[in-house]
């Protein structure tokens, strides 16, 4: 069923009753305390079990007599059990005595444990509480690595868990982060005495940590980005703080409602049945029905571990994770270098795809005005060659025991459409790097413009680390043997 609200959004369905349902849930008091009032922040689900309810064990609570009887025009009668949208966080944090945040962040600072997060050129890494680097590696066969670095910051004369906790207990005293339009409280860890910046005087550079409750993470790096020059905030995600009610991870789940028809009363309303047809009806004409035009491998589906986010300065497109496919591993290679199973990318207007060895696009679908599509680059085996003469088509990571890998390729996609600034095809460096998860299919995307319509496409993921070796002196990839 759909997400329905009251307020400014536009009429819902059967506004007789889910309309004065909805209504009713900020009305109806739990323990003789008013629910707040109905926000269109707060989304609401009416679901029509039937005569099977199965009610959540997890998420927001239920109690069986906070319900009401709701009935329509037709005076067909339902039992709505409402879910109990006020939890008590506001309690909970008020009465709140255990650790602070700095405590709580404590193991992963005496662990001296470090994150890794690998972009097109740079390499970021986070040693918590001791410094952050920026580095990149170059390695040519049979010569030794040549390594460009700046630290963006280091902890220096006192300990990152020693800040000031007299405050703890204002709320208004956390702050935090608007990341994809929710304000997200952090936790700051301020880092100075980094490499001096030649365009400020010589000056130290510095960063703010900022750690964030995911519940899932692994003390992720999520963004690097240069607020101004030289001065960084970099953004982790991190577990550790979940124990704490004022950083605690909402991710502003939808509040089901289940509606149950009473004796003499059909499982669903009429009118909402009939309404639900015609919507259906409406969509028809949308549809795609070109089979060129489906989406690979029978419309799998793509699904965020995590939230994707903007990260990095203006230069630094999109990033995003997905699981991919349930297909098995030998599967997806070879669908994937057959060109018919693409990556799909990308937050905000415009999401990537990548099909290897055909194109890059990038594309904007909207419901009114349907798809726009822009060629980023198109893939032709001779332009790539040519490029790979001059260019790295391979970079090489050297193991403990004096062996080399690949440890990237980058492939040459030419000739897309001409952009409007250079009147010249755009075109794409695509980089495709090894990245270890927990998720073997996981991948991540990220686009950078560098230069204006000369885009590089990072693409990472587990399933790249079964195919690199492949790679050959222009670094084109086979199926492993």
């Amino acid at each position: 069923a759909p997400e329905v609200g009251c307020g400014l959004r536009p009429p819902c369905p059967a506004p007789a009753l889910l309309c004065g349902l909805l209504a009713a849930v900020a009305a109806v008091a739990e323990g003789g305390r008013a629910l707040p009032q109905l926000s269109d922040d707060i989304p609401f689900r009416v679901n029509w079990p039937g005569t099977e309810l199965s009610l959540p064990t997890t998420g927001v609570l239920y109690k069986e007599d906070n319900y009401i009887i709701m009935t329509t025009v037709d005076k067909e009668k339902y039992k709505c059990l409402l879910p109990l949208i006020a939890s008590g966080n506001e309690e909970e944090e008020k009465d709140y005595k255990g650790p602070t945040p700095g405590e709580l962040l404590e193991p992963l600072f005496k662990q001296s444990s470090c994150s890794y997060r690998i972009e097109s050129y740079w390499t970021y890494e986070v040693c918590h509480g001791k410094h952050i680097r920026q580095y990149h590696e170059e390695k040519e066969t049979g010569q030794k690595i040549n390594i460009q670095e700046y630290y963006l910051g280091n902890m220096i004369m006192r300990n990152p868990l020693s800040e000031p906790e007299e405050k703890e207990n204002s709320k208004d005293d956390i702050p935090t982060k608007n990341i994809e339009g929710q304000m997200t409280p952090y936790y700051p860890v301020e880092l100075g005495n980094g490499t001096p910046c030649s365009l400020r005087q010589n000056l130290p550079r510095s960063s703010t940590v900022m750690y964030i409750c995911h519940p899932e993470a692994k003390h992720e790096i999520l963004s690097v980005a240069e607020v101004t020059t030289c001065e960084y905030e970099v953004v982790i995600l991190t577990p550790l703080l979940c124990n704490h009610p004022k950083y605690r991870f909402r991710a502003s789940p939808v509040n089901d409602i289940f509606c149950q028809s009473l004796p003499g009363s059909p499982l669903k309303p009429h009118n909402l049945e009939q309404l639900e047809k015609q919507q259906e009806m409406l969509k028809m004409p949308f549809r795609r029905v070109k089979e060129e035009e489906m989406p690979s491998t029978k419309e799998e589906k793509f699904s965020s571990i995590h939230k994707p986010v903007a990260v990095g300065s203006h230069q630094l497109l999109t990033v995003g994770t997905t699981h991919i496919s349930k297909l098995t591993d030998e599967q997806l290679i070879k669908e994937f270098l057959s060109g018919s199973y693409c990556f799909h990318g990308g937050v905000g207007w415009w999401k990537y795809e990548f099909c290897y060895g055909k194109y890059v696009h990038q594309y904007h679908e909207d419901k009114e005005s349907g798809k726009t599509s822009v060629v980023v680059g198109t893939w032709s085996r001779e332009e790539h060659i040519e490029w790979s003469r001059k260019n790295a088509a391979r970079t090489f990571y050297l193991r403990e025991d004096g062996t080399q890998t690949v440890r990237m390729v980058s492939h040459f996609y030419g000739n897309g459409d001409v952009c409007d600034l250079t009147d010249k095809p755009r075109q794409v460096t695509v980089k495709l790097k090894c990245k270890e998860s927990d998720s073997p299919h996981a991948v991540t995307i990220y686009m950078l413009e560098p230069h204006s319509c000369q885009y590089i496409l990072g693409v990472e993921s587990p399933v790249i680390c079964k195919i690199l070796d492949t790679a050959d002196e222009y670094g084109l990839l086979s199926v492993p043997s």
